[in-house]
């Protein structure tokens, strides 16, 4: 899914969540869930988006509605001692805009 699409699908009202995965390495990635499912956002290319940071994507997704917006970090401690099984990552809600400071 690019940009465009989400956009469309969020206007629509279909966008149950979008996640910002926090990756190894300083890499973000997003994704929007809708009826269970996960779409990852693709660039113009078909590739995998990479964003920055949580301020980058905001700055990418400003002309959205308003969504649930989710950080979701991933048990890096599980993979790096090569612990399977557990599923679980940290998902903290975030806002999609920032307020401005007083």
């Amino acid at each position: 899914m690019n940009l465009q699409e989400l956009n469309a699908y969020a206007v629509a009202g279909k966008v149950d969540e979008l996640n910002l995965i926090s990756l190894e390495g300083g890499i973000y990635l997003l994704e929007a869930r809708m009826h269970g499912a996960a779409y990852p956002l693709s660039d113009t290319h078909g590739h995998m988006m990479h964003l920055r940071s949580v301020e980058h994507a905001r700055d990418v997704l400003r002309s959205f509605p308003k969504l649930n917006f989710n950080l979701v970090h991933t048990l890096v401690h599980d993979e790096m001692c090569g612990l399977g099984g557990i599923e679980e990552s940290l998902k903290v809600p975030i806002e999609l805009r920032t307020t401005p400071l007083r």
